[in-house]
């Protein structure tokens, strides 16, 4: 490792835009959490022992995958995000759900969330809370409202990749030009090249590299050369991937120095400038 690296690492300046931290086993999202579980109380050590010194993201229900019938269970998860941010006091920005069947309740979430300081909605993940089966997507009427309001208290936005969305993607970012979103996750190579496409389309769009994608051998290089370094941020997905093989990956490519450094923090320093 060379001497840049090793100083950036022991520095931990690298900035985890997307894990979904947890109080319980029930919000752990680790796929092998019966036979591997790192504890809440262990968990802002094992990713500062890989090098990242502040994160953000949503805890989510890992075990819920049907329609949600009341907004409390929204809000539960929103709570506990919220308590996390205080207990790791600064390490941690809460992200918070809204939810398109939830109209008013999201609305009064959003208003009551950014008065306690929170600038991020989401990783929204329409599959986990029932999106599909209430007939919502991306492109629906009442999350148009919700994330109109959003951008207008100054809060990003960061949300799943939906392949099958293509469209109701687009129409939700031509819909909200205002608001700054973060895609996450850039997948296989026919996805990312979706993704690369919105990027140079928006200019409000930025992309996380949690999740699948980033093992890819190439992926950053191409889209440093397709697209810039400056709308590509760090993520792993935590505690769904290790963040040691993430950090490797940014610090492995084939790309200046500068561009590591806007990619593993100054970009979502940016992001979050006033904080």
């Amino acid at each position: 490792m060379r001497e840049w690296e090793e100083t950036l690492l022991k520095e931990s300046r690298v900035f985890d835009f997307h894990i979904h931290p947890y109080r319980n086993p029930r919000e752990y999202m680790g796929m092998y959490r019966e036979e591997f579980y790192v504890k809440p109380e262990e968990m802002r050590g094992d990713l500062e022992s890989a090098g990242i010194s502040r994160v953000c993201g949503s805890v989510i229900d890992s075990d819920h995958r049907g329609e949600v019938k009341s907004f409390d269970a929204v809000r539960a998860l929103n709570e506990d995000a919220l308590a996390l941010g205080r207990e790791l006091d600064g390490f941690y920005l809460p992200g918070i759900h809204v939810h398109p069947a939830f109209l008013r309740e999201s609305m009064e979430e959003l208003e009551k969330r950014s008065r306690e300081g929170v600038r991020l909605v989401g990783e929204l993940v329409p599959y986990l809370q029932g999106w599909p089966q209430g007939g919502f997507t991306y492109a629906s009427p009442a999350l148009t409202e919700i994330l109109h309001r959003a951008g207008e208290l100054g809060m990003v936005v960061s949300f799943h990749t939906m392949p099958e969305w293509h469209r109701e993607t687009e129409e939700m970012l031509e819909n909200n030009p205002g608001v700054t979103f973060v895609a996450a996750h850039p997948g296989q190579p026919e996805d990312f090249r979706h993704h690369e496409e919105r990027l140079k389309k928006y200019p409000n769009l930025y992309l996380d590299l949690s999740g699948t994608g980033l093992f890819r051998y190439g992926l950053l290089a191409s889209a440093v050369k397709r697209v810039g370094a400056d709308r590509l941020l760090f993520g792993t997905d935590y505690p769904i991937c290790n963040p040691r093989m993430y950090v490797q990956a940014v610090l492995g490519e084939h790309i200046s120095d500068e561009d590591k450094e806007k990619i593993l923090y100054r970009n979502a320093e940016r992001l979050f400038e006033n904080l």
